[in-house]
């Protein structure tokens, strides 16, 4: 596989509908008024997993970009509180910031500067690359999307 073809698939791991739902799909036509909601047997909120996905993937960006990464606390600084609500400016903007975010990662994977094997300065004696980070916050992504997507089929709230 040459260069170019491993950063399209890289990118089309984060932005391209394959194998599972993709993120514009789940969120779409979301019902405001459930955005707080906890779905039956579930400690969060939908408004929470949708944070989550956005702080994990941020912790990520950071992580790769970052000379002085420090890392969240797990499990707490990967999610908001649990009381914490948000409101349909709140909700929009956990997608605005999640779109923005991921378009920071297409972009430095499609920097041919990029080197997608380096270790990464924050990653010590595991010697973590972009290529890693980059499969790990796909299929993080996947699982939490195709979660919200089965939350909101067992709630009723598809169009």
């Amino acid at each position: 596989m040459n260069d170019q073809e491993l950063r399209n698939q890289l990118v089309n791991m984060l932005i391209v509908r394959q194998a599972h739902m993709d993120f514009e799909d789940a969120v779409a036509n979301f019902p405001q008024e459930q955005i707080n909601t906890k779905p039956a047997n579930c400690e969060y909120t939908f408004w929470h997993l949708l944070e989550h996905l956005r702080i994990c993937q941020k912790d990520i960006l950071d992580y790769i970009i970052s000379d002085h990464y420090t890392e969240l606390a797990f499990p707490t600084g990967l999610w908001p509180d649990r009381a914490a609500l948000t409101d349909k400016a709140g909700w929009q903007e956990t997608i605005e910031q999640f779109y923005a975010d991921r378009q920071q990662l297409v972009s430095l994977i499609n920097d041919p500067n990029t080197d997608l094997f380096a270790p990464l300065p924050n990653s010590g004696e595991h010697r973590h690359n972009i290529l890693r980070e980059i499969n790990i916050i796909a299929s993080h992504n996947a699982y939490h999307t195709g979660e919200l997507a089965s939350l909101r089929g067992v709630m009723g709230l598809w169009p």
